[in-house]
């Protein structure tokens, strides 16, 4: 079992047809998503060919579901026009929609994230990679070659330190790995993750990547406290940031003693979730997590 994304999933692009979008469809496609059609007003009709396969344009989302059953949109859709692509894949009741695009207005995200919600449809970003169920399917940029499918959850902010644990963990495995992205306002936090993840049975433990700026980190904290059983281990970016400076990401800013990354440290650590110092030390914490949950199985 996965997250939010299957080998069931059936996935469409809008802007299939540009650079990135073609590209990319080539990865998906590759990695073994079922990807059934493109949207673009200018090209309906038309046929594209992606590797081996044909793929069918339409000129709607609407069209594009109705032809072929999909149930997931990846947006690689310039920022001037994210806002209306997402409007209109939750206006054809698309239960996911990824978008990837960089440098959305934040006002934007304000406004389709809570016209999406009204209708069902979960946003996954923007500004982010996407996420992947190994083995499976894979829905946005994340590299499907880097690990393997296991049971372990990864929700993060950041698309980089996403590949950097997967590779770090790639003899154990992931059953998904969530990219929610850096923005001030994303569609998916990381506690729907952590609630998606304590209800897969397929996943055993968490890794939850956060960056310095805003109180997503510390609401996870509160949220782990009440409601998720399986073990948690983390890493926060940005101790060495400077105050006042955006650094990478739009929401990664730190204004005063808010949202620092020794604050979401300490908030994370006294709810039970283990820091580590660095990445590949965070990978070895969640390795002696999963050798100490077996060495406590019954024999």
């Amino acid at each position: 079992m996965a997250i939010f994304l299957t080998e069931n999933s059936r996935v469409i692009v809008q802007g299939m047809t540009g650079s990135e979008g073609m590209k990319h469809t080539a990865r998906m496609l590759a990695a073994g998503t079922t990807v059934v059609g493109g949207v673009n007003p200018r090209k309906a009709g038309e046929t594209v060919s992606v590797g081996s396969r044909d793929i069918p344009v339409f000129g709607t989302v609407a069209d594009a579901v109705a032809a072929t059953g999909a149930d997931v949109s990846v947006l690689f859709v310039p920022p001037a026009h994210t806002k209306a692509a997402a409007i209109e894949a939750a206006d054809a009741a698309i239960p996911l929609a990824v978008v990837i695009t960089e440098g959305v207005p934040v006002h934007d995200t304000a406004e389709f994230r809570a016209y999406a919600e009204a209708r069902g449809t979960r946003i996954i970003g923007p500004n982010c990679p996407g996420l992947i169920s190994p083995g499976r399917s894979n829905a946005g940029i994340i590299p499907a070659d880097i690990t393997k499918a296991g049971r372990i959850g990864l929700v993060s902010k950041s698309g980089t330190l996403t590949y950097q644990l997967m590779h770090e963990l790639r003899d154990i495995g992931f059953s998904t790995c969530v990219g929610i992205g850096g923005d001030p306002i994303v569609g998916t936090t990381h506690i729907d993750c952590l609630e998606a993840f304590e209800n897969d049975p397929d996943t055993d433990a968490i890794v939850m990547i956060g960056e310095i700026g805003g109180d997503a980190e510390e609401r996870a904290a509160a949220y782990i406290r009440e409601h998720v059983s399986k073990p948690v281990v983390g890493y926060v970016a940005g101790f060495t940031a400077p105050e006042g400076k955006t650094m990478g990401h739009a929401g990664a800013i730190v204004s005063g003693s808010s949202g620092t990354a020794a604050a979401k440290k300490a908030a994370l650590e006294s709810v039970g979730v283990q820091i580590g110092q660095t990445p590949s030390e965070t990978a070895q914490l969640m390795r002696r997590v999963l050798e100490s949950a077996l060495e406590s199985q019954p024999v």
